[in-house]
């Protein structure tokens, strides 16, 4: 995967717009592939669902707490893309207190997809989803790539380690000392 472009999709997205008024104040905005990873360097981090007991309790929250951390090797933002839909993630978002890492809908999965990572997990009764796994994107290209364990359809077990941010953060922080050297 190192070297290869991030593929070209439009996502989805609800954004909070007050001149809509009444309750529900949002509208939807189409966002592309070259908006999150152009231009900048990111982490993307992509897991099987929102509100899910992995994802909910370590993964999100561990990235929110060690955004400044990754600011300070040279990220520029942090994203989080699952295959959920926009108001989903919205409301995953809201429940998990984010402030700084962006979630990502791929309600249909095409970015997943298309990354070639989108497996069934029909055995766990949600359908096709994405594989966990994690990248360090530069201006569009994986630069690093962290994939869990065991990639299939049904599996299961629902590893998680590599894709960590601990584990990220360790392979940066060990790129700065093998450019000091």
């Amino acid at each position: 995967m190192i070297g290869k472009k991030v593929p070209a999709v439009t996502f989805r997205t609800r954004v909070r717009d007050e001149a809509v008024g009444g309750p529900n104040p949002f509208r939807w905005e189409d966002k592309s592939s070259a908006d999150y990873f152009g231009g900048k360097r990111v982490v993307l981090f992509s897991l099987p669902g929102a509100f899910t007991p992995t994802c909910s309790t370590y993964q999100l929250p561990d990235f929110e707490k060690l955004h400044g951390e990754f600011q300070a090797e040279g990220i520029d933002e942090i994203y989080c893309v699952s295959v959920n839909d926009a108001f989903v993630m919205n409301a995953w978002g809201k429940s998990q207190n984010l402030d700084k890492v962006k979630l990502i809908p791929d309600g249909s999965g095409e970015f997943t997809r298309k990354m070639g990572m989108l497996v069934a997990k029909d055995n766990v009764g949600f359908g096709m989803r994405s594989w966990r796994y994690a990248a360090v994107i530069n201006n569009g290209r994986i630069e690093k790539w962290f994939e869990e364990e065991g990639f299939a359809d049904n599996c299961d077990s629902d590893p998680y380690g590599v894709s960590s941010p601990q584990n990220i953060l360790e392979a940066l922080k060990n790129d700065d000392v093998a450019e000091a050297a």
